[in-house]
This record gives C-alpha cells, sequence and structure tokens, in this order.
C-alpha cells in the first residue's frame, strides 16, 4: 500500500493542515482506524502542554505537593515534597543527609571487610592454616566491636 500527502482540515480552527505519508504510515502501524481531526497547534493547545514547557507533570499542570513542617531532630522549618503523615519522623535535608552518612563505607571498614571475604574464601576451599585462622577471628573481632 502506498500512501500520498493528503489535505485536511482542521475541526477546531478550520484551517487545513496536511496529513503527511510518513504520518499515514504510523497511523496504519498504530491500527489507528480515524484520520486526525486537528492541525498540530490546535492539538498541542486541547491537551494544555506547551512546546517550551517539556515533557512532565508540570507540563501538564500538574504541581507536586509541597509541605511546610519543622524537622523532627532539628526544629528547623522545611518543605518536604509529600503530606506528612502523623507519629513518623520528617527531616529537613541536612539531618537526612546525616542519618544516611553511617552507611558510608570508610578505609577501615572496607579494608576489615576484604580481609574478612579472603579468609572466609581461603576457609570454604579446606584451608586449614593457623594464620588465616588468627586473622579471620580479628576481623570477627573487629567487626563485632
Amino acid at each position: 500500500m502506498e500512501f500520498v500527502d493528503r489535505l485536511l482540515t482542521c475541526a477546531d480552527c478550520g484551517g487545513e493542515f496536511i496529513f503527511t505519508a510518513g504520518e499515514q504510515l504510523f497511523f496504519l502501524d498504530k491500527q489507528f482506524k480515524n484520520d486526525p481531526k486537528r492541525c498540530k497547534p490546535c492539538k498541542s493547545r486541547r491537551s494544555g502542554v506547551t512546546a517550551a514547557a517539556g515533557p512532565g507533570p508540570a507540563a501538564a499542570g500538574l504541581s507536586r505537593t509541597e509541605t511546610r513542617t519543622e524537622c523532627s531532630e532539628c526544629g528547623v522549618v522545611t518543605t518536604v515534597p509529600f503530606k506528612p503523615t502523623q507519629g513518623r519522623p520528617v527531616l529537613c535535608r541536612q539531618c537526612f543527609k546525616t542519618k544516611r552518612a553511617p552507611n558510608v563505607a570508610t578505609p577501615e571498614t572496607v579494608a576489615a571487610s576484604a580481609k574478612l571475604v579472603a579468609a572466609s574464601a581461603g576457609a570454604s576451599m579446606g584451608v586449614d592454616h593457623p594464620k588465616v585462622q588468627a586473622e579471620l577471628s580479628a576481623v570477627g573481632q573487629n567487626t563485632a566491636a
């Protein structure tokens, strides 16, 4: 089937627009039954999205919920992108970062983990060397503390 550019009339503005062969092929691939009724400017105006706004909820006229509240840790007034629920702490950005900081790996924890992995790999391969066993117990004691 060969497609040819066609001239259609917009249902909103009454102006003529071209329904290109490529668009017709796209409509066929998507199994759309009807031809478009509006030109591109009227279609974008109808959907409420402008070309400059770009994609996303703000472009569609939707706004994200921002709530002003007090930080549970330091008491500073902050805004959060959700509606806080009763009984759960709300943290400002700074307190949130400091709460999550202990999960960061330090050189000491990385070295201890490497020794533990090496020792357990040696033990799983049947290595029953006293030096490996001593390192394994030392690493185990350091991580338990």
